[in-house]
């Protein structure tokens, strides 16, 4: 494998603590013991092939319309997919998943507060197109206790995963709001110590010209690898 395609290093600096306090899962998710590296097989390397294919599009309007609009502020998000030279990636295959308006995730371990919105399921997977671009019309997802009952709320946040054209190649993070107060204190974004690299995973705001008229905008932009990738989020 050439030094182009070479798995690099990863940057304590920029990517996220492997254990975060306060938020159990992350222990199970770390190894306990050191990785056995092997050499990837073919099928690593070259699958899955065709997954735009393979897998069906939930499309990119998760909002609704008329009596089937989802509650809360309608927002835009207009992402961008690059590699790290500034390149477009096409093609890719992007899953999304958020609370709704009202912190409430559409899944049985989330009982908590909040109300489930019958028009909302939370949930999308798109493709890039040829200038790596996706738009997602959504709500604003609400902010959220965790569970451990200690004071932690999530801000609000949208969950991505992206897959490449190999099985080793896949990015999961989550984009951010601007201006949210509870960005400051949560313990899963403030687990990058990098704060620059932590301004990389809060979006854009827009300033409205009456195009959507009735949407708030936010644009994202995804670097995958390099100095300025955007950091792994749990």
């Amino acid at each position: 494998m050439n030094q182009a395609c070479a798995i690099l290093p990863r940057d304590e600096r920029t990517q996220p603590a492997r254990i975060i306090a306060g938020y159990p899962q992350t222990p199970w998710r770390t190894p306990a013991q050191p990785l056995v590296k092997r050499a990837p097989t073919l099928s690593e390397l070259t699958g899955p092939l065709e997954v735009a294919r393979r897998v069906s599009l939930l499309g990119g309007d998760i909002a609704g319309h008329g009596a089937k609009q989802a509650i809360g502020q309608v927002i835009r998000l207009r992402v961008r997919v690059t590699d790290e030279d500034g390149s477009p990636v096409p093609g890719a295959v992007v899953e999304m998943w958020q609370a709704n308006a009202a912190g409430r995730y559409i899944h049985p371990n989330d009982d908590d507060h909040a109300p489930v919105d019958a028009n909302f399921y939370g949930a999308a997977r798109l493709v890039t197109d040829e200038s790596g671009a996706f738009e997602l019309r959504t709500v604003k997802p609400g902010a959220y206790p965790v569970p451990t009952r200690d004071g932690w709320w999530r801000p609000p946040h949208v969950h991505f995963s992206l897959f490449g054209k190999v099985w080793l190649a896949r990015l999961v993070t989550q984009m951010y709001f601007p201006g949210e107060p509870l960005n400051a204190q949560d313990r899963i974004l403030n687990a990058v110590p990098d704060a620059e690299a932590r301004e990389r995973l809060v979006a854009k705001y827009v300033p409205p010209t009456g195009d959507p008229y009735n949407e708030l905008v936010f644009e994202h932009e995804i670097v995958l690898r390099g100095r300025r990738a955007t950091a792994a989020q749990p």
